[in-house]
């Protein structure tokens, strides 16, 4: 059923699934110990029927579907595996190493989205 949808809206639940994720993450400063995909879903769950705007545009005999579910669950592991699995940038890398030496910390990244959240708390901390 998600494969029969428009191009735009598949990329609009893509695009929300990688934000909510991505916060959800930030929120718990990229701990593995405190992740709780029950947690995830629930704000997954909050932030389509609150601020989707795709949402309204799926008819609700699609949404009340076990199989649309399992396709969006399905696309769920998927964005992320692949925000898990991007690496982060060689500017993430050279910012992150610079401000880790300049403030003798020793922070580890796994990827790209999680390097964003280490250098903004590096930021941070420089500024503090």
């Amino acid at each position: 059923m998600f494969k029969s949808l428009s191009p735009n809206l598949k990329s609009s639940i893509t695009r929300s699934i990688t934000q909510t994720f991505e916060q959800y993450m930030t929120e718990i400063e990229w701990d593995p110990e405190r992740y709780d995909m029950n947690d995830f879903m629930k704000r997954w769950s909050e932030y389509i029927t609150k601020k989707a705007l795709w949402y309204s545009k799926i008819p609700d005999d699609v949404k009340h579907s076990a199989e649309f579910h399992e396709d969006v669950a399905s696309r769920i592991n998927e964005v992320i595996r692949k925000v898990l699995s991007e690496p982060a940038s060689e500017d993430q890398i050279a910012s992150i190493e610079q401000m880790q030496e300049d403030l003798n910390t020793e922070y580890i990244y796994e990827c790209k989205a999680e390097a964003a959240f280490v250098e903004a708390e590096l930021k941070k901390r420089m500024n503090a």
